[in-house]
């Protein structure tokens, strides 16, 4: 009876890694459950809940996914993990570090990928912006991304202005009967610091004028190239923030595998 005492005494899950692990993924579960709120609640306000078939009627990208799924991702492995370092359940641990390496390994691939085959990510990208130009009015989430990139990297369209003809409201067509016709969104204007309100209709008629004209009222430059110059110029952020990322998910693995490892030597000397 002393011998098994001892060798239980032995063999201890360490407080400080249960703990921290628990505390580590309970603020990821929360965060992944504010996630997956919002974008619930924003395709709520949108009455896609009550219409699922008009998920599929989007021309372009929905920014709600991206908080539905990043947030379903969280909130899954923020769960596993805080479920299973608190009740030291191994299975859900192994879950946790499992699912959490193939997302790091997914992100390496991708990151190596995009490396090597920058020309096609670069035609991707024109190709996703165009497809989003054309559905710009399509919806509400849509508009406000477009608009914020365009006002963030001082562009308008994938490589210029006329990039707006792709939409069926902004195009220079004889036959467009809208008055937003041969213009671009208030998004491709250039600010005046004096004007205390926006103005929503600076960008009417505006590509009736020439290039050089064009100039003094709008961006004339694509966001492809300026979204690739804004890249050049912090790359040291943006590799911080990924090494960060990748970092983080590092040490979730190994808290968790060390947590699982203390668990094995527990129960081999029951």
């Amino acid at each position: 009876m002393s011998r098994k005492q001892h060798n239980f005494k032995g063999a201890e899950v360490s407080c400080c890694v249960k703990y921290f692990l628990f505390g580590f993924n309970i603020i990821f579960w929360l965060l992944g459950a504010a996630f997956l709120g919002i974008g619930l609640w924003a395709w709520a306000e949108k009455a896609m809940l009550s219409n699922i078939s008009s998920i599929t009627d989007l021309g372009g990208f929905d920014p709600v996914w991206l908080f539905i799924v990043v947030g379903g991702v969280m909130f899954i492995l923020g769960f596993a993990g805080c479920i299973g370092a608190l009740r030291e359940n191994t299975f859900l641990l192994k879950f946790f570090s499992v699912f959490l390496g193939l997302i790091f390994f997914l992100e390496l691939t991708a990151g190596i990928l995009a490396f090597v085959f920058k020309d096609w990510i670069k035609d991707q990208l024109n190709f996703f912006i165009n497809n989003n130009v054309k559905a710009y009015r399509d919806d509400i989430d849509l508009q406000n991304l477009i608009d914020f990139a365009q006002e963030y990297w001082s562009c308008c369209g994938a490589h210029g202005p006329n990039d707006w003809n792709l939409n069926i409201y902004f195009n220079c067509t004889d036959f467009n009967p809208s008055r937003e016709s041969c213009g671009v969104p208030f998004s491709c204007c250039v600010k005046d610091p004096a004007e205390d309100v926006l103005n929503t209709q600076c960008g009417y008629d505006v590509r009736h004028q020439g290039e050089l004209d064009q100039q003094k009222y709008i961006y004339t430059k694509g966001c492809v190239g300026q979204f690739e110059k804004w890249l050049q110029d912090n790359l040291i952020i943006v590799a911080g923030i990924f090494v960060g990322i990748a970092l983080l998910q590092i040490f979730g693995i190994c808290l968790a595998q060390n947590l699982v490892s203390d668990i094995r030597a527990v129960k081999a000397n029951w």
